[in-house]
């Protein structure tokens, strides 16, 4: 089962440099308004791992730029959930442009667990466990 959420964002001025295109900084926002709408969806929100006592650190955040974004427009971003056995949660991402569904840019992250103490967890705590076999086994 393939886990994805999809959100439609407005870019805004504050995000654009002097050639009305949005600056590269902008783009981990974006992936992180995507990582909390799948949170939200999938019961796998910040919240959930802090009262888990854990924390969700990223480790890698890459994305490739294929075509400008510019003010105004309103495109949708795709978040994929890529299953792995490690002590990981790893997303990919599509931005498209809403108008002609077009490719604007790929990303992919990485987030680790620690526990409160900032100590890594190499095996995946419980509570995440529990959600991957709640959400990746298979369905009738």
């Amino acid at each position: 089962m393939k886990l994805t959420e999809s959100i439609t964002f407005e870019i805004r001025f504050s995000e654009v440099d002097s050639m009305n295109v949005v600056w590269h900084g902008s783009y981990p926002l974006y992936f992180e308004d995507a990582r909390e709408a799948f949170g939200r969806k999938y019961g796998l929100s910040y919240q959930e791992i802090f009262r888990n006592g854990c924390f969700a650190p990223l480790v890698e955040l890459t994305f490739h730029y294929k075509k400008p974004l510019f003010y105004g427009m309103k495109p949708t971003m795709t978040i994929t959930y890529c299953p792995t056995d490690a002590a990981k949660i790893v997303f990919d991402y599509e931005i498209r442009d809403t108008a002609d569904g077009s490719l604007l840019a790929t990303g992919h992250s990485v987030q680790v667990f620690t526990d409160t103490k900032y100590r890594l967890l190499w095996f995946n705590p419980p509570f995440y466990e529990a959600w991957k076999r709640q959400w990746l086994e298979e369905r009738p």
